[in-house]
């Protein structure tokens, strides 16, 4: 026979192939008997490409190799498989199942492979069964696999470091069809260089591994669920048909009147449980999820050294392992599916005004990621009376500027107040009035309604917690999360694979060492240097973030003396505003840089402290993430508001940086203005650029270039291109799941903007609103076109950031009592009306707040250069401080009024604080945790599980009583026989006997 003639040999499905039952002529397909009944001697030519059916008939046929280089190229001879199969990828659904188009892809694995440099490789798409294959341990390489050929001819020499990764592969995967699962190999595929391993998990292993996890299944028993009567029924009827056109259109999000019950899996008790539709039991959610806990819990053991998958994915094994979407999104001819609904009423900017499908959201990402779109939607639904009362507290300040006296007075000219110079020789004396602008533009802020505001905002912040809580126990009522457990969390709690590689790298120093290398674990020796680097950087990061804050006053108090020298009246009077814009603006690209900057650098730290589990690792991270960040946003406020203007000191004797820079003080109507626009122009930046620039345009910008990398690619083969991508080579080039610590953190700075310096900016809470509502679609977006599918994650709460909420608002009511105190004139106000005033009305205070200087006690050098710049002589300057006048015996000495001012805004720091925060424990108080009927439908549930198992218990009573009175019956009727009849039908009689039987 002819040498490149492919011999097709019948051998039986039990030959002993090696282990598993895969032949050992590695990389080479076979077909099923029933596709070649041609007898041995007759030879056929297959291509192979197409070679994609089930194995697992009675028998299967070898393809000799000697004529492997002619597969795939002849096209006339390849036409019978072509016949049988028209399009073997869209039976597969373009690789969501496995080629025979049954077996459902529940997870993807991805590695790297160096192509033979003979061309075009091999295409390789085969697949495991478990078929006598889990009890034989895996010595040779799975199929699908690259490996020396036997027949005289042999690959290149391949990499030693690319032979490792393959023998880890080959180990690792043999483990995991030990487990259960079963495996397809895709090397033929549009990315050069990237093959796919696709992974299945059969129907016993689902069952066994739910049981293991105690995942919570819908039982066959539907129960009601109590409903509303009387008023509260009408009430809730009305609120429906008024809220209709904002609810998603998804089944999922309709309300219930039934539900099923739901029970910890058990194969025991598999009749509790509704299997008509075993394909739709378990969904692709929970399989993936199943999958996954197998892959972290299997081991690759070359070298006697375990790695798990996330250490495999470490050391470059596998590139990436994700789960598959459900399907496409958008397109013509898309078959309906969970994504694409996801798309249409969720992500989308259209339906901004609309509900979000919570529950289509769990089902789709998991509890993790559906606690946190919960959420987002509750902060932004508490931020609407937040933010119409901040519009009232607003408008109220508009309508009541022309009756503020104070301002009245300050934008007087008759009064001629004339102040002391702002700087030191280039500033002259200046009039009061010119700040008119700035004194009207305060009072909007600084009014007697922030109080009020502040005092409502610590309360909001207590009933937004209550209202979440209560909202996080319907979730966990609904989604069968109210018997889970943070414990049954730490079964699955493996190492993550850095700290697998330390513990591995400590084993090899330990064992070249000659010492024993029993089980290793990492000590806080191993860590102390990684402890001291923490320390001292973020020690340092803290120190940087003070130096830059430090350097904007710098600028600010440069810039203001160098503005006041200008020649031209316009450019002194805007000297404040100038500089006040610019620095914040400065500020503003510093902390956007260094958020990043500290993202990146708290991820650093964490990763050399070298957490044994995730849990560990991201609890860490968020601790330094949001320590630094939170420094970053919020230094360059507190200046503003508690330090700016403290340390001036007086004409005459004022306090300088350097010995050259005078320090910069308030405006006359004080520093909450300019606080003000601190926060404002920060805020609303921050939210403005990141979301756009960050979160916008730099993903756009990598699926472009990735785009561009693929493009440029696909033109060196035409073939490649035009075939349409399978359903893992589109998600592989998603970008990969990186957690909600980003996400979050974005929210617990905007919660930080919005409750902790309210008292200076009421409109805070409207600028969030308007960021949430496309904060939400935008990740919606992210989420459900742009990342991978996240493998979903129970979670019965959002974890660490509950606390961090509580511990802002518990700060949030100290911050606001101090900036009422000490950075508004709300206090000073007070005192003079109810102590200095004659007439009981605030007409004076201006001049009251005022201390006289007496110009001639200038030090040398410090005087204006022009004294004559008003036109006339000026003897007594005034400027903004609690101070003795030039001709009293203690001239220039602190005053009695300060103290007694002082001593009314420590009082009010301390009556406010406690009576606040004894209003918002109230509201904690009287606000169950527990909804009243989530609380009686979680009993109600018990007791129906508990009736459950009764009647199963009683019905297998009555059965073995049943069985007991059969036997009883039996052994009568066999005693009344007679002894003839029985002699003569002795044979029969065994039919009497009784045998035990199982229940």
């Amino acid at each position: 026979m002819d040498k490149d003639e492919i011999h097709l040999h019948r051998l039986p499905a039990a030959a002993p192939w090696g282990p598993h039952g895969d032949s050992e002529f590695h990389g080479v397909d076979f077909l099923p008997d029933d596709l070649s009944e041609a007898p041995d001697e007759t030879g056929m030519r297959v291509n192979k490409k197409y070679s994609c059916l089930p194995a697992e008939e009675k028998g299967i046929h070898i393809i000799n190799i000697r004529a492997i280089e002619d597969i795939g190229y002849d096209q006339h001879e390849s036409t019978l498989l072509n016949s049988l199969s028209k399009n073997p990828d869209a039976d597969c659904k373009y690789g969501l199942y496995f080629r025979d188009g049954k077996r459902k892809v529940d997870y993807i694995l991805v590695y790297h492979y160096k192509k033979s440099s003979s061309g075009r490789a091999l295409a390789r798409r085969t697949h495991h069964n478990d078929t006598s294959a889990r009890s034989t341990k895996q010595d040779h390489p799975l199929p699908g696999k690259s490996v020396q050929l036997e027949m005289g001819e042999s690959e290149p020499p391949a990499d030693s470091h690319e032979d490792d990764k393959r023998f880890r592969r080959e180990e690792y995967e043999g483990n995991l069809v030990e487990a259960g699962l079963e495996l397809e190999h895709d090397e033929d595929t549009k990315i050069h260089g990237v093959g796919f391993v696709k992974i299945h998990a059969p129907w016993n292993v689902l069952c066994r591994e739910a049981e293991f996890l105690k995942l919570k299944m819908p039982t066959k028993k539907m129960y009601q669920i109590n409903q509303t009567h009387g008023l509260l029924k009408k009430i809730n009827s009305v609120i429906q048909k008024i809220t209709e056109p904002i609810q998603p259109k998804v089944a999922e999000h309709k309300p219930q009147t039934v539900k099923r019950l739901s029970y910890p899996f058990s194969r025991e008790k598999q009749h509790l449980f509704d299997l008509s539709d075993r394909d739709s039991f378990f969904d692709s959610k929970t399989r993936s999820t199943i999958v996954y806990e197998i892959l972290k819990r299997t081991t690759c053991t070359k070298a006697k050294y375990s790695m798990g998958i996330t250490s495999l994915l470490a050391n470059g094994v596998y590139s990436a392992a994700y789960p598959l979407h459900d399907g496409d999104y958008e397109g013509e001819n898309v078959e309906p599916n969970d994504r694409k609904l996801l798309c249409e009423e969720w992500a989308s900017y259209g339906v901004f005004y609309k509900y979000q499908p919570i529950d289509l959201v769990r089902k789709y990402f998991g509890e993790k990621i559906g606690l946190y779109f919960a959420w987002l939607g509750v902060y932004t639904q508490m931020l609407i009376p937040a933010s119409i009362v901040g519009i009232i507290v607003f408008l109220y300040g508009c309508a009541t500027v022309d009756e503020n006296i104070p301002s009245m007075e300050m934008c007087d000219q008759r009064n001629n107040i004339t102040m002391c110079p702002l700087c030191d020789r280039t500033c002259s004396y200046w009039k009061m009035s010119s700040a008119c602008a700035t004194a009207r533009a305060s009072h909007l802020f600084d009014n007697p309604a922030t109080v009020f505001f502040s005092v409502f905002m610590a309360l909001w912040a207590a009933t937004f917690m209550e209202h979440w809580k209560r909202k996080q126990m319907r979730l966990n009522y609904r989604w069968d999360l109210t018997g889970f457990e943070e414990e049954e969390e730490a079964v699955k709690d493996h190492p993550r694979a850095e700290y697998e590689a330390k513990v591995l790298e400590k084993s090899l120093r330990k064992e070249h060492k000659h010492k024993e290398t029993d089980k290793e674990k990492l000590t806080w020796k191993d860590r102390f240097p990684a402890y001291l680097t923490n320390f001292v950087g973020i020690i340092f990061m803290v120190g940087l973030t003070f130096a830059i804050v430090f350097g904007v006053i710098i600028y600010r108090i440069s810039t203001a003396a160098a503005l006041a020298i200008s020649s031209t009246p316009s450019g002194r009077s805007s000297v404040r505003v100038t500089v006040t814009a610019t620095a914040v603006i400065i500020n503003l690209v510093v902390i956007i840089i260094l958020d990043e900057v500290y993202g990146c650098i708290a991820r650093w730290l964490t990763q050399i402290e070298v957490p044994k589990t995730d849990k560990n690792f991201e609890e860490r991270l968020i601790f330094k993430a949001f320590l630094l960040k939170f420094v970053n946003a919020y230094t360059p406020i507190f200046y503003v508001a508690f330090f700016k203007g403290r340390f001036v000191g007086r004409p005459g004797d004022y306090v300088y940086i350097f010995h050259s820079f005078r320090m910069e003080e308030c405006a006359p109507g004080g520093c909450l203005m300019e606080l003000c626009i601190q926060l404002s122009i920060i805020m609303l930046g921050k939210q403005l650029i990141q979301n756009n620039l960050f979160e916008i345009g730099i993903p756009k910008m990598k699926k472009f270039i990735r785009y561009m990398k693929l493009k440029r690619r696909r033109s060196l083969d035409h073939e490649e291109h035009m075939k349409k991508k399978q359903r893992y080579e589109v998600d592989y080039n998603l970008e990969p799941f990186a957690g909600l610590t980003p996400e979050y953190m974005e929210m617990i700075i905007q919660f930080g903007f919005v409750t902790l310096f309210v008292a200076s900016f009421p409109l805070a809470p409207l600028f969030a609103l308007l960021n949430n509502i496309i904060e939400i679609r935008l990740d919606a977006k992210k989420f459900v076109t742009e990342l991978r599918r996240p493998v979903a994650v129970r979670a019965k709460d959002i974890g660490i950031w509950y606390n961090i909420l509580r511990g802002i608002g518990k700060l949030a009511v100290i911050i606001n009592a101090f900036v009422i105190s000490f950075t508004s004139d709300f206090i000073p106000r007070l005192v003079y009306l109810y102590m200095y005033s004659e007439n009981g009305t605030m007409h004076g205070f201006v001049n009251h707040t005022l201390s006289s200087f007496n110009v001639s006690d200038f030090q040398a050098g410090t005087a204006p250069n022009d004294p004559m710049d008003l036109g006339y002589e000026v003897q007594i300057c005034r400027y903004k401080d609690y101070r003795e006048p030039p001709w009293s015996e203690n001239k220039y000495d602190i005053s009695k009024d300060f103290w007694a001012v002082l001593a009314a805004r420590l009082a009010f720091v301390i009556v406010f604080q406690n009576l606040v925060m004894f209003m918002s424990d109230f509201v904690d108080w009287i606000i169950p945790d527990i909804p009243k009927d989530i609380s009686q439908q979680i009993h109600k549930e018990k007791v129906l599980m508990v009736e459950v198992f009764m009647r199963e218990e009683q019905g297998k009573l009555q059965m073995l009583e049943t069985w007991k009175d059969k036997d009883k019956k039996k052994g009568e009727n066999c005693n009344n026989h007679s002894p003839r009849l029985s002699r003569s039908h002795s044979g029969s009689l065994s039919s009497c006997h009784s045998y035990p039987v199982d229940v």
